[in-house]
């Protein structure tokens, strides 16, 4: 058993996960749900504007950082390990993935009908703002911050990826395996969360198809076969298996977003692109603190914004870590400029095209007004009504299901580093374990729907992440500090 390194974590974490599966979603759903709702609204109600402000200090922090003369350190020796192009698929295939097509229609749309506060410009711009917003600068911001920290860790000082190194004079093992323990469970949940909604979204878009409800079968179906997927796509590596499966899902989500735009006013489309992009600048500030014109309710807030920081958090660790890896031999400029920009405006480009197709229904009195509020559906109701609308779900239920597995497969990679410190490339043992567990949870989120209709999922998801992030959260201001430090310690100013 010797292929078993950093042991103690590894079982601490299947352990605490095995026991989670086994009491909140099998023994006792209904009471955990309570449990989660009571612990998020004593979250939001002391911590919920430090998630605003947070996310607004990392944009400006990582933004001094790389204009800064620090921006100009390589991570690591040699060129770039991958082309461009491939970095930035990868990149937003692990990064977005299947959120961008969960959201496309629904946010947009409730965002116009449904403002939160008293609108002053265009409600189509202002819907397609505040999903700018919470999809864009600050979302990369998160993973921006993490991918900079365990690039630093892994190509400077070449350490492992265990993020209570960035603490200064921290020795104690005890609080340094608690810290990474808070670090993978928090992970774990993030993942588990976005691909048990996903997976509860390729079944409804399989029900929408075939006008049929297939139930918890279908979900388990489902289940199965991208975690097998994942799990053989991680055993080949990134070479192998995640970079060619980020590949083909750019490659289909700019077929699909061609598809889209080809039957939607172009030129209206870039009207509403730019318009809400340079209000998205102009506002951000007032936007990030929810003050001024952007004073939202506390429910609004968690229901939202506090929901997407928490889930950007979750997600961070794992994402970060994978960008990481892959962005050997680029520079901290480079990294930070290329997370941040880049993918934001795909994103934008993305919601842009399918809010303007939804707006553009409901002006023409083609659907009604509530066509699009269920957001497990309502993209695949957009896309029926386009010429050869069926074959066009089809392909974004194929698209889903390709994001679901290179998340799940970035997970597992992910994981396994965690659990096998002394590589960066972790044996397939330490996959397998993690595959199974987060199959296991996975599965055990999904069997909530025995329980409760998919609203309650997704409200459970939102609330389970606002809690479990929370510690990442306050631990992310230790790492800064920390980090800061070494790069002054470790620069040589000219």
């Amino acid at each position: 058993m010797n292929f078993f390194r950093n042991k103690n974590q590894l079982i601490t974490a299947s352990l605490f996960i095995l026991g989670l599966i086994g009491l909140c979603f099998v023994v006792l759903p209904e009471v955990s749900f309570q449990v989660i709702n009571k612990s998020s609204i004593w979250v939001i109600s002391i911590f919920g504007k430090f998630y605003l402000v947070l996310g607004l200090f990392i944009c400006i922090y990582l933004l001094v950082i790389a204009f800064s003369t620090f921006g100009k350190k390589r991570l690591g020796s040699g060129k770039p390990e991958y082309k461009t192009l491939s970095w930035l698929a990868m990149m937003y295939s692990t990064g977005m993935g299947a959120g961008i097509i969960l959201r496309a229609v629904q946010e947009p749309i409730f965002m116009m009908q449904q403002p939160g506060v008293e609108v002053l410009r265009p409600k189509e711009i202002h819907g397609l703002e505040m999903t700018f917003y919470h999809w864009g600068f600050t979302a990369w911001a998160f993973y921006g911050l993490f991918a900079l920290f365990i690039a630093y860790l892994l190509f400077i000082k070449n350490k492992n990826i265990q993020l209570s190194h960035l603490i200064p004079k921290l020795s104690n093992p005890i609080v340094t395996q608690l810290i990474d323990l808070l670090v993978i469970l928090t992970t774990v949940f993030g993942v588990v969360s976005a691909v048990a909604l996903g997976i509860r979204q390729v079944e409804g878009g399989i029900n929408f198809v075939s006008d049929s409800n297939f139930g918890i079968i279908l979900s388990v179906v489902l289940c199965v076969f991208i975690f097998s997927l994942a799990l053989f796509s991680s055993i080949k590596g990134l070479s192998k298996g995640i970079r060619h499966l980020s590949n083909i899902n750019i490659f289909l989500t700019l077929l699909l977003l061609a598809y889209v735009m080809f039957n939607t006013d172009v030129s209206l489309i870039f009207t509403y692109l730019i318009r809400a992009t340079s209000n998205l600048v102009q506002d951000f500030i007032p936007l990030s603190l929810a003050m001024g014109d952007f004073n939202f309710s506390e429910a609004f807030l968690s229901d939202w914004t506090y929901y997407y920081w928490a889930f950007w958090l979750a997600w961070a660790p794992f994402t970060g870590i994978f960008i990481a890896r892959i962005s050997k031999g680029r520079s901290i400029r480079q990294l930070i400029l290329g997370v941040l920009i880049v993918p934001s405006l795909g994103s934008f480009l993305w919601f842009t095209s399918f809010g303007t197709s939804a707006i553009e229904l409901i002006n023409s009195e083609a659907v009604s007004n509530t066509a699009f509020t269920d957001v497990f559906t309502a993209t695949f109701v957009l896309l029926k009504h386009f010429p050869l609308g069926f074959y066009a779900v089809i392909l974004a239920i194929f698209l889903l299901i390709g994001f679901l597995i290179t998340s799940v497969d970035s997970a597992i990679y992910v994981l396994s580093m965690f659990s096998d410190l002394t590589k960066i490339k972790p044996s397939s043992h330490h996959k397998w374990i993690w595959g199974i567990l987060l199959f296991l949870i996975t599965l055990g989120f999904l069997m909530i729907g025995k329980f409760s209709d998919a609203s309650d999922v997704l409200e459970a998801v939102q609330k389970l992440l606002i809690v479990s992030s929370l510690a990442l959260a306050l631990l992310s201001i230790l790492f800064i500090i920390g980090f800061t430090l070494s790069l002054f310690r470790n620069h040589k100013f000219k």
